[in-house]
């Protein structure tokens, strides 16, 4: 019944899903070298990542995704207050740390405040950019180690996935987080939410609308696949990663100022 969607642009998996002792053990040095990589002398982040714990508001109804497909109520969150007019831009935290550190300043410029899921893998290779992202206001979260199609993994896999970013997080940051999404789709599944829960997740954050940046389109599309589909209370899926999310800020921001939609946090919009 909840399964990942295909044919979606989704990174897949491009070698067999390594057994669970590789998991952890190539996790717990991913989480040292991070750490490791942290000059003695750099200054902590002046914000504090929030913690783990429920959001006040969830919105846990039924929901359906881009392609229309409905799907059942869970205990993740689709949606935010739709009484309040915010929404909330969730970054699939990956790719070259200048491009990153780029999009940052633009979000930064244009007053908005996100939320980064970032992927435990990607801040052992630059640990500095946990700091900057929590310096610039924004808040940190679990998109697991690697970016596997979690989806497909086993209990045993599925809990390395998460615990592994989770310690990378709490290495640097000293919380693990909030927020938890899933990797390589867009909903949880039964094995997915108990695993998050075991970790100290109790709600995965998905999300009601699909910037589709990471299949590379030209940063006006970007900004139509998102002005055309948020509102009030709107999660919006984007990535690090692609030029044409960079090169979309600007307008969409002020796109969605007009509209008298804030940029804020996911916890800021739970509130």
């Amino acid at each position: 019944m909840w399964s990942d969607r295909s044919g979606t642009g989704f990174d897949r998996p491009d070698r067999p899903i390594r057994r669970r002792a590789l998991l952890l053990a190539a996790t717990a040095a991913a989480g040292a070298t991070a750490i490791a990589g942290r000059r003695r002398d750099e200054p902590a982040a002046r914000w504090v990542n929030p913690p783990a714990s429920p959001p006040s508001r969830p919105q846990a109804s039924g929901s359906h995704d881009s392609a229309g497909h409905d799907h059942p109520p869970d205990d993740g969150v689709t949606h935010g207050p739709p009484d309040t007019p915010a929404l909330a831009l969730t970054f699939h935290g990956d790719g070259a740390e200048a491009q990153a550190r780029t999009l940052l300043g633009e979000l930064e410029r244009g007053g908005a405040r996100v939320t980064v899921l970032a992927v435990g893998s990607w801040l052992s290779a630059y640990p500095r950019m946990a700091a900057r992202i929590l310096d610039g206001g924004h808040e940190l979260g679990n998109h697991t180690q690697h970016h596997l199609a979690i989806a497909d993994l086993g209990a045993a896999d599925v809990h390395a996935e998460i615990d592994g970013c989770a310690a990378v997080l709490k290495g640097l940051t000293g919380s693990i987080g909030r927020w938890f999404r899933p990797s390589a789709t867009q909903y949880a599944n039964d094995t997915i939410r108990a695993e998050a829960a075991r970790v100290g997740y109790p709600v995965c954050l998905s999300y009601d609308v699909d910037a589709l940046d990471f299949t590379d389109p030209d940063p006006a599309a970007v900004v139509r696949a998102v002005i055309e589909a948020a509102g009030n209370g709107s999660i919006v899926s984007m990535h690090f990663g692609h030029a044409a999310t960079v090169a979309a800020i600007p307008e969409l921001l002020d796109r969605l100022r007009q509209r008298g939609l804030r940029a804020v946090t996911m916890t800021e919009l739970m509130r």
